[in-house]
């Protein structure tokens, strides 16, 4: 695969629209071309605190943050006519779907693609098939584990490895 959008997302609590940080990483004729990270007011806006030991985001944090249907505006544009890639794709496509349902967006039937069965299906012997196992064995070494931006890259790497 050449051209595609690999994104992430990080979630204020265990409810799916409560996006609180997003990444996407554009890539075209194989090359990362474009990135794109942002917060945003999660929607309910509540944290869990486990969420908060996984990507150390707080309220602080977006308290400010733009809601998501003004953070998509910026994104659409991006990603038009892409295929999206998500590690665990389950995850992200259902946060994505779960945010257009609470902002009253028309959802437009994005396509992904996820590296987390790429990498189970081509990487067998791999003890694990976390984003941070995979991307080591892509030999891309990722150093910000659940930002949202250095997580969509080292997807995008994968992608290009695996897809």
């Amino acid at each position: 695969m050449q051209n595609f959008a690999a994104i992430d997302f990080e979630t204020a609590n265990f409810n799916p629209s409560s996006v609180c940080s997003v990444g996407v990483v554009i890539v075209r004729d194989g090359e990362l071309t474009e990135r794109f990270y942002s917060l945003i007011h999660p929607e309910p806006d509540y944290y869990n605190y486990r969420c908060m030991q996984v990507h150390r985001l707080t309220y602080a944090d977006t308290d400010n943050a733009p809601p998501f249907c003004d953070v998509w505006q910026q994104i659409e544009p991006l990603i038009e006519g892409l295929p999206l890639v998500a590690h665990n794709s389950r995850f992200d496509e259902g946060c994505l779907k779960a945010a257009f349902r609470t902002y009253r967006m028309d959802y437009p039937d994005y396509t992904f693609h996820d590296t987390l069965a790429a990498a189970r299906r081509r990487l067998p012997h791999l003890p694990n098939h976390q984003l941070h196992t995979v991307a080591a064995a892509c030999e891309y070494r990722l150093t910000r584990h659940h930002h949202a931006l250095a997580d969509a890259e080292a997807c995008a790497w994968i992608a290009r490895e695996l897809l």
